[in-house]
């Protein structure tokens, strides 16, 4: 069908249906921007297109399409014509339908169902957006886009990939036949401009007493694992405390899609290669971390241990990089150290449990365990030292603790944070390094909403 017919079509469609909003969504719109999108492709110079900048190529763009309507005789109103010649930039220039969401403050995820069905989480809620995608064609060619932007691909061999964003959103896709119902596209959303300490207090994930000693740590070197589910906010923690890194140290980060967002100058960002299509040239996060070790790093940053890597991160830790940092999965700071372990028998050392645990209590001081709760919160619920080992046993003590007293009638979590009334050991390493702490900052009874 010809564009003139195309938008004559479109036209009475709208107009019979009343459509004030030039038939956003409707099947006719998706297939009038198709037909604008073939149009444009068949008149633009590709190559020169890469040669001008993304502001001249925009109002080119917008100059061919406007002038293709007036081509076709058939009369828009001023909202329908905007409407078309924004989402055909969006086509060209950009991801298409997840532009506008994409450029939401409010959202930090999308999840794309197939091409037709689009959910993001809006302040911890999911909710069902009116987005669409043409069909599964158009929504794989948006995958495909992402993906190779940052070298990797995507296809019936290779059927699941983990990429990125340029604003280092982190991005996930599946496809057929793993995905039965058409092509799967996730993606965590990552502020344009990082959160901050200021920020998380703020929104009550932690408290000022609980502030204090984590960016102590930070500054006086202490090594940290930050744990918890998906989607607690354990990255966010990390780049936050990443922030209280000197400026004039050394730091290597690794990841199998990079995320972090440091600040300092003296920043080496690594990350992890998946195989070719011959199943050949796969970087891992062990390699990497070995590598980084000949780099002269002051300290390792791993965006998450999840492998044999484990093994190398605690011997980095050992061996004098100190104030180094992970995130890993697990549900408490107990569950994060019986992960490691098990991890470190991945490396295929065969090491007995002791010499195991010992590795881990004499690398690791002070385990953050964030969580997300049931009404969309994310909370640091707890902050523990490791104290060493009792027979067999890596010893622990809690610091502080996030208490849930129940749920309000609105569904939202009632709890507080509050010291356990321990005066942890790193409390001489944080004096040693200039950092002061209030005597008052380890009272049990000072209760924080």
């Amino acid at each position: 069908m010809s564009l003139r017919e195309r938008l004559s079509e479109y036209d009475g469609g709208a107009s019979r249906a009343g459509d004030t909003r030039g038939g956003l969504g409707s099947k006719s719109y998706q297939d009038l921007k198709v037909s604008l999108h073939q149009s444009l492709l068949e008149r633009v110079d590709l190559e020169r297109m890469q040669r001008i900048s993304s502001d001249q190529l925009r109002d080119e763009l917008k100059d061919l399409v406007e002038r293709l309507l007036d081509e076709s005789d058939v009369v828009l109103n001023t909202t329908e014509r905007h409407n078309l010649v924004r989402d055909i930039q969006h086509e060209m220039l950009g991801l298409g339908p997840l532009e506008p969401l994409l450029a939401d403050p409010t959202i930090s995820d999308i999840l794309v169902n197939t091409h037709d069905q689009v959910f993001v989480e809006r302040r911890g809620k999911l909710e069902q957006t009116t987005v669409t995608f043409y069909d599964d064609a158009h929504l794989m060619k948006i995958i495909d886009k992402i993906v190779s932007r940052v070298g990797r691909r995507i296809d019936e061999s290779s059927p699941m990939v983990d990429a990125r964003l340029a604003d280092g959103s982190r991005v996930n896709a599946i496809i057929p036949p793993l995905a039965i119902d058409g092509p799967i596209l996730s993606i965590r959303r990552f502020s344009v401009t990082p959160l901050t300490m200021a920020d998380i207090l703020e929104f009550k994930t932690l408290t000022g007493p609980m502030a204090q000693i984590l960016e102590g740590l930070a500054r006086a070197k202490v090594n940290i694992l930050v744990s918890g589910g998906t989607g607690s906010g354990k990255t966010t923690l990390l780049n936050i405390l990443s922030g209280f890194i000197p400026e004039d140290e050394r730091i290597i980060t690794i990841e199998d899609a990079a995320e972090l967002q440091l600040q300092q100058p003296h920043v080496v960002r690594l990350e992890t290669r998946p195989a070719n299509i011959e199943g050949k040239g796969e970087v891992t996060q062990r390699s990497l971390v070995r590598n980084a070790l000949r780099m002269r790093p002051d300290r390792i940053i791993l965006g998450e241990v999840r492998g044999p890597e484990a093994m190398d991160m605690l011997q980095a830790m050992n061996t004098g990089h100190e104030g180094s940092m992970a995130t890993i999965h697990a549900n408490t700071p107990r569950d994060a150290l019986t992960r490691l372990e098990n991890m470190i028998g991945m490396a295929g050392l065969n090491l007995p449990s002791r010499v195991m645990r010992q590795q881990i209590s004499s690398a690791i001081s002070v385990v953050v365990q964030t969580s997300r709760l049931t009404d969309g919160k994310r909370k640091v619920t707890s902050i523990q030292e490791i104290t060493g080992m009792e027979g067999e046993i890596i010893t622990m003590q809690e610091v502080f603790a996030f208490q849930q007293t129940g749920i309000d009638t609105s569904g939202k979590v009632a709890g507080h944070f509050a010291a356990t009334g321990v005066r942890p050991r790193f409390v001489e390493r944080l004096r040693t390094y200039g950092v002061q702490l209030p005597d008052n900052l380890f009272d049990p009874s000072r209760h924080f909403e």
